[in-house]
């Protein structure tokens, strides 16, 4: 996968083009994710007993991955992911890089 949990993305389409937000969650197996502030849904609550009032619930709903694009934290901008492999003591390791700016993400 391309976008981890963690990682700020923007919205490609959608109600919310544009708009970005941070991933909170990934469903790997429907290649789905979820965006913190994004793509909100609202649930609403019947109240349990009498006399009480009602609620409405906003939860971000999942967002399919090819609506996001990954914003690089160097240079601000939506990238493409590129890898980059480092030798190292325990063998060669496997780096996200930008497109744009060659920087690695953690």
């Amino acid at each position: 996968m391309k976008i981890k949990k963690g990682d700020k993305v923007i919205m490609l389409a959608g109600k919310d083009k544009n708009k970005e937000g941070k991933v909170m969650q990934i469903v790997r197996e429907d290649k789905r994710a979820s965006v913190e502030g994004l793509n909100l849904l609202i649930k609403h609550l019947r109240p349990s007993r009498q006399g009480e009032k009602g609620q409405r619930i906003e939860f971000p709903a999942l967002v399919d991955m090819s609506n996001l694009g990954l914003v690089c934290p160097k240079c601000n901008k939506v990238t493409r992911v590129s890898y980059k492999f480092v030798e190292g003591e325990s063998g060669k390791k496997k780096y996200r890089q930008c497109s744009k700016c060659q920087e690695t993400f953690v």
